[in-house]
């Protein structure tokens, strides 16, 4: 699968092993994007701490307005998306608006996101196999059993065709979003709860910014939590090279990806907060123990106990899913850096695809060993999966994520407008207002998470690696730009090919 491939749009080139042209089609990629979201994840970790720390009962708002910025991000990503079709996504999206030592440093920053991603997820996942065996077999077992049960099925299932991976998230997405919708659809045919639908108690957007009526509650946190659940939408780029059809599918995927699980997610939480009553659901928030309710509560009162154990379940494959899909991505951005020619061994190992498969099958694995590292580390640190490994892990990917997807918004704009590509996609809303905004929005979420770090890190607030979040962000980044500075000087031709492996057969000529 060795293929000739465009570099930085002249006439050199140099030899690439690529991934399977033609594996997936639109819904494939999203449903690997929005598995990447987990959905009843999303909703029932984070809307309760949205509605008993954040904005309380207005927290379904808060999804309006990350639906809003979100969706402006996501105009000029999809722009973006017609012209340049790469596997780094991001990395080659902003390398090509911004500059190469930008992008070097944005592809650092974004690899490592995705690598503690698919551990934080494994964190979850164990979180929720312990809590379903001890509840429905009354079997207690370490949470590294389905940790580690957990990395091994995301090795094999990602060494194959990707589209055997689309078709296995696939399977769980739609049971995902089949149960969280059962729930709220119970609560819409009944007519709402105590007060109705409250529409205008729960959907007013000016709510958004107003905190819960509690002591030390704020509305950023749960603005950002808000944020936090629509992570690694963005992936759908990166399966451009393997899709039917990019300069189509990847616009489209990215937008219904953005907008249908926007939707989605202001109608479950909407209705399970009416449901359970505005003010009942903030106090069940509140506590720990019985913040699940807001979700459980109209669910069992509608179908019984059997529901509850079906959406426990579900919590389990979803997050198997999710952190299958943060495999997939990480295992890409590895493949994408390593393919670059940047260095001649790194692109015949981790730039390397099967030569049946066309899966990125070294970066795969290079993958599952980091994994297993960091998962020991916790392990031997004596730290729990829930409250250190996946809270952590998440709080440092998405630092890093929402300052490249800002980076990614102005890019666009440097792209279309000042280094003046592609005129005939220059557009004064859809390359300019739409990611201008969009940019500016991500910046605000990158400021609510610095503010609010320790609420949402919680009892984990006070570990090392909390401490040095920041550092390892700003850390990663400067060492990614120092990289591409030392070939800009020492070695200009390998500095050339930074972020520039698209291919012929998905560049839009205009």
């Amino acid at each position: 699968m060795t293929e000739q491939a465009v570099t930085g749009g002249k006439d050199a080139a140099h030899d690439v092993q690529r991934l399977k042209r033609n594996a997936v089609g639109t819904l494939g990629v999203i449903f690997m994007a929005v598995a990447t979201a987990a959905p009843i994840t999303a909703m029932v970790g984070n809307v309760p701490i949205a509605v008993g720390f954040g904005n309380g009962s207005h927290a379904p708002a808060g999804y309006i307005v990350a639906t809003i910025v979100l969706g402006l991000f996501a105009i000029g990503y999809a722009t973006m998306a017609k012209h340049i079709t790469t596997t780094g996504a991001f990395y080659g999206y902003i390398s090509h608006g911004l500059g190469r030592i930008v992008g070097l440093a944005a592809g650092g920053l974004i690899t490592m996101a995705y690598v503690v991603f698919e551990a934080s997820l494994i964190g979850i996942f164990s979180f929720f196999f312990q809590n379903l065996l001890q509840s429905q077999f009354g079997v207690q077992i370490h949470w590294i059993v389905p940790a580690l049960l957990m990395l091994a099925a995301n090795t094999i299932l990602t060494y194959f065709d990707v589209n055997l991976t689309a078709k296995v998230l696939g399977v769980f997405l739609v049971t995902e979003i089949f149960m969280l919708s059962l729930g709220a659809l119970a609560v819409l045919f009944k007519g709402g709860g105590p007060k109705g639908f409250a529409v205008g108690e729960i959907l007013n957007p000016i709510g958004a910014f107003q905190p819960a009526a509690i002591a030390g509650a704020s509305a950023g946190l749960g603005l950002f939590f808000a944020f936090w659940s629509w992570v690694g939408f963005e992936s759908t780029a990166m399966y451009g090279e393997e899709s039917k059809d990019p300069k189509r599918i990847i616009p489209r995927a990215t937008m219904l990806s953005v907008l249908g699980v926007g939707l989605f997610y202001v109608f479950v939480s909407w209705m399970a907060i009416a449901g359970t009553g505005p003010e009942k659901a903030v106090d069940l928030a509140q506590n720990a123990d019985t913040a699940s309710e807001i979700f459980f509560g109209p669910v069992r009162s509608t179908y019984g106990d059997w529901a509850i154990t079906l959406f426990n379940i579900l919590l389990v494959t979803g997050s198997f899913a999710c952190g299958m899909a943060f495999h997939n991505c990480a295992s890409r951005y590895l493949y994408a850096l390593g393919r670059e020619g940047l260095s001649v061994k790194l692109q015949r190992t981790l730039g390397a695809t099967h030569p049946t498969h066309g899966s990125p099958y070294v970066a795969s694995f290079v993958q599952s060993g980091i994994t297993l590292v960091i998962i020991l580390a916790f392990l031997f640190a004596g730290m729990d999966p829930y409250i250190h490994m996946y809270t952590l892990l998440a709080i440092l990917g998405t630092m890093a994520i929402l300052i490249v997807q800002s980076l990614c918004a102005f890019s666009v704009i440097s792209y279309f407008h000042i280094r003046k590509n592609h005129p005939v996609s220059k557009h004064w809303f859809k390359t300019l207002v739409a990611p201008g905004l969009g940019g500016i929005g991500m910046l605000y979420v990158v400021y609510l998470l610095w503010e609010h770090k320790d609420a949402a890190a919680g009892t984990a607030s006070g570990t090392l690696l909390f401490t040095l979040t920041p550092w390892i962000v700003v850390g990663l980044f400067i060492f990614g730009a120092a990289m591409a500075t030392y070939f800009k000087l020492r070695d200009p031709r390998r500095y050339e090919l930074i972020g520039r492996v698209v291919f012929e057969d998905t560049v839009v000529r205009d």
